[in-house]
């Protein structure tokens, strides 16, 4: 089952309460020395306006003012001397001042730092009780936020490794081959590919577990969790996880299609190893209806694990309904004919076999799809040994 693995977006922090301007001042030009530092507001976050200025009597008067950049830094030059820097709002009203630091020194060689701090204890006490209240919700939201943001970004790198490892499944057979090299025998084979696909479903598992416990409401994570566990025939923890992601998705404001679908076709293909038919059709029509983009992928998913299952029945039914969606896939017609061919029976007389009407037709329609396809000379053989003529434009393989 394959699908395309959506990443997952940062959640907003707010960056703050206070909004500032510039005040000009004029600069002296003999003896200057340099200052620069970084205004942080009363949520923590950078101040991204305002200005800091320097001043002799606590903000009366300004002798020297820097804009504050959307960094929350400022810098520039003043006359050497020994001042408190001033920080003022847009909207501070003259001759006030927002926060200062006193007994910053500057001297013509050097270059000071100031930096104002509007969130430690001191400011924030001043406060009046509401804004007080008002700082540590926004606070407290802020760290929830970060805390999610961190978790989603581990999420994302997870889920990238997650689609590798899903790579790394369906290519297991070429890895053992090129591993083992073509001496090896079909046992060593199937030993080697069973060892590479347990190690990534292991890996995926363990991620996806991990991450669930920092975003325990992210469907798209259940849904590969479920793989996983599918995988590992571990059947009822995948419907379990399976469920949880079409329930959680389900309920989102903007249910993402594909996420839902893809889960409700894992839960159909776990019902259908375990032999529960009317449950696994029923995920699969779920599937299909849900997302009708992916109803030909998922309907002929649904043919093909019957197929692997030997459930011939069932294998029919589903290759009929995915063929109303998509009647010219040529392998859903081998699924169907090979479904039907139980039923075949043997002439006393000739000797040769006779196919059910529908099994013959859904042969001789692969082949005509696909004359030169995977099953080709097997169906050109059956076809054969019932006595049948080949009419496509099958050609059989050269002795």
């Amino acid at each position: 089952m394959k699908y395309k693995l959506s990443l997952l977006k940062s959640l907003p922090v707010v960056a703050g309460l206070l909004a500032f301007a510039l005040t000009p001042a004029l600069m002296q030009a003999q003896n200057l020395g340099k200052i620069h530092g970084h205004v942080t507001n009363p949520s923590g976050q950078p101040q991204d306006k305002g200005t800091v200025s320097l001043s002799f009597d606590g903000g009366a008067t300004l002798k020297f003012t820097f804009q504050v950049d959307a960094n929350g830094d400022y810098s520039g030059q003043a006359t050497p001397g020994t001042y408190e820097a001033v920080y003022r709002a847009p909207d501070t009203p003259a001759g006030k001042i927002v926060d200062s630091i006193k007994g910053i020194k500057i001297t013509a060689e050097g270059d000071a730092v100031a930096d104002i701090d509007m969130s430690r204890a001191e400011y924030i006490s001043k406060l009046p009780a509401d804004q007080q209240k008002a700082l540590a919700d926004l606070k407290q939201k802020n760290a929830a936020a970060i805390a999610a943001n961190q978790a989603i970004g581990h999420a994302n790198a997870d889920l990238k490794q997650v689609t590798q490892d899903k790579k790394d499944v369906e290519g297991a057979s070429a890895a053992a081959l090129q591993q083992l090299g073509p001496k090896a025998t079909r046992g060593e084979l199937q030993a080697k590919v069973n060892e590479i696909k347990s190690a990534k479903y292991a890996d995926i598992e363990t991620l996806m577990t991990t991450d669930i416990k920092g975003l325990p409401k992210e469907a798209l994570l259940y849904a590969n969790l479920g793989y996983a566990q599918a995988g590992e025939q571990k059947y009822d923890d995948a419907i379990t996880s399976y469920q949880t992601a079409i329930t959680l998705e389900k309920a989102a404001s903007k249910p993402r299609l594909e996420v839902v679908a893809v889960s409700e076709s894992g839960l159909g293909e776990v019902y259908a190893r375990q032999g529960k038919v009317p449950d696994a059709n029923a995920s699969y029509e779920a599937a299909a209806k849900d997302d009708p983009a992916r109803a030909p992928m998922e309907l002929r998913n649904q043919a093909v694990i019957f197929f692997q299952m030997h459930n011939s029945e069932a294998q029919i039914a589903a290759a009929d309904e995915a063929l109303k969606a998509n009647p010219n896939d040529p392998i859903l017609y081998y699924i169907k004919g090979q479904g039907l061919i139980g039923n075949a029976t043997i002439d006393p007389k000739t000797n040769r076999i006779v196919l059910p009407p529908d099994c013959q037709a859904a042969y001789e329609k692969y082949l005509e799809l696909a004359p030169t396809g995977t099953f080709a000379d097997e169906v050109a053989g059956i076809l054969q040994q019932a006595g049948q003529k080949i009419t496509s434009s099958y050609h059989a393989p050269k002795k």
